[in-house]
């Protein structure tokens, strides 16, 4: 709106790229601001549809995932709190996920685990590959005897091997000696 003499100013408004979040989900769910809404899909639809991608081995089923996973928001937002919606809006993408395989593998008869393996290296971008590869590496972890699963979070997690010894009663060799036998089942399971 322009300004001449006579008439009053309009405060300037901040561009949406600027707005939190917060403010943005605030407007989107009290005032039904479309363009609000479609500034949360741009800034959080690519990790929406890559963590989704983790899930389905599938790039329809992850688009529809993430699809789905924004419908529910918006259809959710006037109730949001204040808060992380980043969190909020992946355990809404975990959920959908969830009942999209609960559903195909009622109606299909498909294996779970068929669900869960990764696509072919090179088709995504690399935020979404490093992705795909963590959760895979997580999956392997989960695989691999308990003693050296322990050994690795514990490591992982910052502790030395003394203080991971003290944790788990083992001595500070046979510590050292499962997380190198773990890394070693780990990367032969990876690496394939």
């Amino acid at each position: 709106m322009p300004w001449w003499p006579g008439r009053t100013r309009v405060p300037s408004v901040r561009p949406l790229a600027e707005l939190p979040d917060e403010e943005l989900a605030r407007r989107a769910g009290h005032a039904g601001d479309n363009d609000c809404f479609a500034e949360l899909f741009a800034r959080h639809g690519r990790k929406v549809f890559c963590a989704c991608r983790g899930f389905f081995s599938d790039t329809q089923a992850a688009e529809d995932a993430t699809q789905e996973t924004f419908l529910r928001a918006w259809r959710s937002l006037a109730a949001f709190q204040p808060g992380d919606f980043p969190a909020w809006l992946r355990r809404i993408a975990r959920n959908v996920c969830i009942d999209q395989w609960r559903r195909s593998r009622h109606e299909t008869g498909v294996d779970p685990a068929a669900l869960a393996q990764a696509p072919a290296p090179g088709r995504l971008d690399a935020s979404c590959e490093a992705h795909l590869m963590a959760e895979r590496v997580r999956q392997e972890m989960r695989r691999l005897p308990p003693e050296q699963r322990q050994c690795l979070e514990l490591k992982l997690e910052g502790y030395s091997y003394e203080e991971t010894a003290a944790r788990t009663g083992w001595s500070p060799g046979a510590v050292k000696s499962h997380i190198q036998n773990g890394r070693r089942m780990l990367w032969r399971k990876v690496e394939r």
